[in-house]
């Protein structure tokens, strides 16, 4: 981040949070998340205050757990899939840093 978006944001005390190097692709997970919170809710409104921010975040993070299907969670919410037992089956890639580690958890699903 560029030095002056960082004391603009603290300027507001707005606290910060980064990947130790600034690449997204260390957080895909969180990249990804944050990424359907802004298209599929926040870019279509207008967010007046930050109380009012903060509601309707706490509100989209509840109906992205509770209400939206996941593909990655066979079509699950999230709190669906957390309430399973047994092995979810893996629906999603992850891409390794190197081949060897490519066919490791090829096959491989999450414990739940």
């Amino acid at each position: 981040c560029s030095k002056a978006y960082v004391e603009l944001l603290q300027s507001h005390g707005i606290q910060i949070s980064m990947t130790e190097n600034g690449d997204p692709k260390e957080n895909a997970v969180a990249e990804r998340v944050n990424g359907i919170l802004k298209e599929e809710w926040l870019n279509r409104e207008t967010i007046e205050s930050l109380e009012q921010g903060r509601e309707r975040i706490a509100e989209i993070i509840g109906l992205y757990n509770k209400r939206r299907p996941h593909l990655s969670n066979s079509y699950l919410t999230p709190e669906e899939a957390h309430g399973q037992s047994g092995i979810l089956k893996r629906q999603w890639k992850t891409y390794y840093k190197n081949k060897q580690d490519m066919y490791k958890n090829e096959e491989e699903g999450v414990s739940l």
